[in-house]
């Protein structure tokens, strides 16, 4: 099994998911997920469990998207968890995820919505 590095900052997450998918790396990108986690994606359903979550990422890695880095807004911490998020390049929405400290004191997702656009009129 591959030794990746740990999210040692609930913000590392990010870095670490831009890095691993823009290399193809669908099992380091699962490696940031507990092992329960929930992701709001595909739009309108949800992907539970990390292995789910590998599985998904590996259909869309597989077009070999690009990722950029995005400037976190504020962390909010409350114990151990800790909501993190980002607003996309485009200000479409926002990306939101709960993570939670693990034993050894590094982060990992328990929640994600990757994607949220607020509904237009």
């Amino acid at each position: 099994m591959t030794e990746y590095e740990k999210a040692m900052r609930p913000e590392d997450i990010t870095r670490l998911f831009v890095e691993r998918s823009n290399a193809g790396d669908t099992a380091g990108v699962a490696a940031l997920y507990e092992p329960d986690a929930v992701m709001a994606y595909p739009p309108g359903s949800q992907t539970v469990g990390r292995e789910a979550i590998r599985a998904l990422w590996e259909m869309v890695l597989a077009n070999r998207p690009r990722f950029e880095p995005e400037q976190p807004l504020p962390t909010l911490i409350s114990g151990d968890l800790a909501l993190t998020s980002t607003p996309p390049k485009d200000g479409s929405g926002a990306r939101a995820q709960v993570v939670r400290r693990q034993p050894d004191g590094s982060w990992l997702r328990v929640l994600d919505q990757p994607e949220f656009r607020a509904p237009t009129s």
